[in-house]
């Protein structure tokens, strides 16, 4: 346990926050895996500025087992940490802090140790190691790696991702979308606003309607009581609008989110909102304004819904020694495996999520020694 200790000493220590390239990081990883004897990918972006990485050890074939998780981390600015964030410090109860602790490098660190241990293995299956770029603002670095993974036919018999569930085996989450609900109005002196259209206005009537649409889903929506929130939500999290208070207000953005149970759709419910802006603009419209509402999305993930019947969920059971599990409130990368790949895919780390993104993330010795324990019980079934 040591060993991923002093491992996750090293990945924290590159500050690979989202909007900074994972370069380093990803070299470094690599090496390392190299050096274990495993046959290492790197799916660069468009100006190779960042990588995702795709590490084999074993026999080819269809039957084995990917570990995957994220190398990019959350900003650290405005945050009051009480150490240095990309340094891994060490108090009480064996408490490890630095950013990216449980979020998820602690995992990346077991999975690293993991490949020392099967080196020169004979395993029966193949173990399958993958880090990924840019899952911190939607999921994004994954896509190309699988995209690329879909086209030269790759299969696998499940796949695990360590996010920080409290080594809790998780089947489920929600999927999201996210986008731009732009509300366009006209210009005038506020002297006479009459003779404006005011987008604000618009705006907060598209608030209104988000409202209304969360109470009726709240109401007679989609259940699935296995979730903290058993409906789908929908939220908006920011308004930009206006220049001066004494301008009419010609724009207004308002960015809005949807995290959907199963069978909610979400290209029903955007409707459903694009036909309110509709209805909003319609008197500007009548009386000869550029009144309008748009919504534009900027990114969505599919969830996450895997039958408990299924192998990848037995050998989480076998492994943890828990037969329980759970769905998730957060979203993770695992239903783009699930859906892309059509790959049974579970997520179980260690860490929690309620360290996350905060100041003082941390994980512990314990919790990285169970994660230790789990995968070495899931190298073993490759063994067998």
């Amino acid at each position: 346990m040591s060993e991923t200790v002093e491992t996750l000493r090293t990945l924290v220590a590159f500050p690979t926050v989202s909007r900074d390239s994972n370069m380093a990081l990803i070299d470094w990883v690599a090496d390392r895996l190299a050096a274990a004897g495993a046959a290492v990918r790197l799916f660069p972006n468009d100006d190779a500025s960042k990588a995702s990485l795709l590490a084999t050890i074993g026999p080819a074939g269809g039957d084995g087992v990917v570990l995957s998780g994220h190398s990019d981390v959350v900003p650290v600015e405005g945050q009051p940490w009480t150490s240095d964030p990309f340094v891994l410090t060490e108090r009480e109860d064996g408490r490890l802090y630095a950013r990216g602790a449980s979020d998820m490098k602690g995992f990346i660190a077991a999975m690293l140790t993991l490949a020392g241990k099967a080196k020169g293995r004979r395993l029966a299956r193949p173990l399958h190691l993958a880090v990924s770029y840019d899952e911190e603002i939607g999921c994004v670095g994954i896509r190309p790696m699988l995209s690329a993974l879909v086209a030269e036919g790759f299969r696998a018999a499940g796949c695990i991702i360590g996010e920080p569930t409290e080594m809790q085996i998780g089947t489920g989450h929600k999927g999201k979308v996210a986008g731009c609900i732009c509300c366009r109005g006209l210009e005038a002196h506020s002297s006479n606003p009459l003779l404006g259209l005011n987008a604000i206005h618009l705006g907060a009537g598209m608030v209104q309607e988000a409202i209304l649409l969360q109470e009726r889903l709240a109401g007679s929506g989609a259940r699935d009581a296995h979730y903290p929130v058993p409906h789908t939500t929908v939220h908006v999290g920011t308004i930009r609008g206006g220049s001066a208070l004494n301008i009419v207000p010609g724009s207004c953005d308002l960015e809005f989110e949807l995290r959907l149970v199963p069978p909610d759709d979400a290209d029903a419910l955007v409707d459903e909102l694009r036909r309110a802006g509709e209805r909003l603009a319609a008197p500007g419209k009548a009386r000869g304004m550029p009144a309008g509402v748009e919504i534009a999305m900027t990114n969505a993930y599919p969830g996450l819904d895997t039958d408990c019947g299924a192998g990848i969920v037995s050998l989480a059971r076998a492994a943890t020694g828990r037969n329980d599990v759970v769905k998730l409130a957060f979203g993770t990368e695992a239903g783009l495996y699930q859906k892309r790949l059509g790959m049974p895919t579970i997520v179980c780390g260690p860490g929690s999520i309620a360290r996350a993104h905060k100041a003082d993330e941390y994980v512990t010795r314990d919790e990285l020694a169970t994660c230790d324990v789990f995968l070495e019980r899931v190298l073993e079934k490759l063994s067998a």
